[in-house]
């Protein structure tokens, strides 16, 4: 039994596409919420105690040099602008050569956008608009392509498990053990893997990618393991940062072989990450769905409950009610013109619908009957134009065809 409009719950009177809309987004939002709480008691304390200590080395330094503050404020400034511009104490890589260059294109289609490297001309930020618009989809295009083809490799995989796993238990007939090369294909066209199992298999895949991808940052750009695996989740989610970003030396060992292995990974990992999300938004969507059936279920209840409870709904022969609004998902019936119209939103049984309606059923068989022989209604030439005359639904509507169909021959 499906919830409908006027009960408890606050989902009853959206359809299924809306209430999932709105469920989502409210634990979207609890979940930002949550997620708030729990960064800001983490990392609020740290900031706390960085901003002492960078306090007080700035006083210290007024101090020593005999310095305004205002001046050497100025001169902070004039460095964070610097700093934007690609400018660091330590020597870094050129930021726009061509190397730059294709690794600043390669962040901006993968939408990982570290923001290290940012155009600082107008005519770049320009270009940047129109070359990221066809550049992102293109490439959401082709991680989309990508996990189509992932999940039919691993659909292949899983079912020549599940057939040698069969052939060692002898559960498969012999004619069917080895067929023709069409036969498979039309048996694996409509067989598919599990969700859980596809998502398992992409969650490895990305550990494994990141582990190795991490022993690689660690000991080449001097990175922690952990702030390593930190920088892999950042890139190949693209989320982004932009707080540690890969191959932004001047100068490595290994240099070209290097660089060639860190796009790899984040190629990789960008691909085996977003089809992680992919699968797990489905997952998420079962969940949400779960959360909808349990909602309207526990609603209808209630309204079961408070059906029982109350007689004022019940069906009384020769009682004249209110007139409401007519929905086709409502279970509301037409009584007699004497007895006026009723309709209600709660369910009633079999028994007591014919006891008050039997004389409304009568002439509704008889007004059935005479649509679908045509008498004694003559069918003119308005009445065939416009498919609708003879009464009213899918019934009546395929009668009038009928009977067209017929005059005409």
């Amino acid at each position: 039994m499906a919830c409908r409009g006027g009960c408890c719950c606050g989902f009853g009177h959206l359809n299924e596409d809306n209430g999932r809309f709105l469920l989502l987004a409210i634990l979207i939002l609890l979940y930002l919420l949550c997620g708030a709480a729990v960064f800001s008691a983490i990392e609020q304390p740290k900031e706390k105690e960085a901003k002492e200590k960078w306090q007080h080395k700035f006083d210290n330094f007024i101090q020593k040099y005999n310095l305004s503050k205002s001046d050497l404020r100025n001169f902070l400034r004039d460095y964070e602008e610097a700093s934007v511009a690609g400018i660091r104490v330590d020597t870094i890589r050129p930021r726009w050569d061509f190397t730059g260059a294709f690794y600043f294109v390669g962040t901006v289609v993968s939408t990982i956008g570290f923001g290290m490297t940012t155009p600082a001309t107008i005519t770049g930020k320009i270009f940047l608009i129109f070359y990221g618009l066809i550049g992102c989809a293109a490439t959401i295009l082709f991680f989309n392509l990508f996990l189509e083809r992932l999940i039919t490799v691993i659909a292949y995989i899983m079912k020549s498990c599940h057939e040698r796993q069969l052939r060692r238990k002898g559960g498969m007939p012999p004619e069917t053990r080895r067929g023709s090369g069409n036969s498979e294909v039309d048996s694996l066209a409509g067989w598919k893997p599990s969700v859980y199992y596809v998502m398992l298999i992409l969650c490895l895949a990305s550990i494994i990618i990141s582990c190795c991808a991490s022993a690689m940052y660690s000991p080449i750009e001097g990175w922690g393991y952990f702030d390593s695996l930190y920088f892999c989740f950042v890139a190949f989610s693209t989320i982004g940062f932009g707080d540690m970003v890969s191959s932004q030396k001047a100068k490595y060992e290994n240099q070209g072989l290097y660089r060639c292995g860190n796009f790899i990974f984040i190629f990789m990992g960008v691909c085996c990450i977003y089809s992680l999300f992919n699968v797990i938004s489905i997952v998420i969507k079962q969940c949400v769905n779960w959360i909808l059936k349990k909602l309207e279920c526990r609603c209808c209840q209630k309204c079961q409950r408070k059906l029982f409870r109350t007689k004022r709904n019940a069906v009384m022969p020769g009682n004249v009610r209110t007139r409401r609004n007519i929905s086709i998902e409502t279970d509301g019936v037409y009584e007699s013109e004497t007895d006026g119209r009723r309709m209600s939103g709660e369910m009633i049984s079999m028994k007591d619908f014919l006891a008050s309606n039997k004389v409304s059923l009568a002439i509704m068989q008889k007004q059935l009957s005479e649509t679908a022989n045509g008498c004694p209604r003559q069918i003119g030439t308005s009445s065939r134009h416009n498919g609708f005359s003879g009464g009213v639904g899918a019934l009546a509507i395929m009668n009038n065809r009928l009977a067209e169909t017929s005059v005409d021959r």
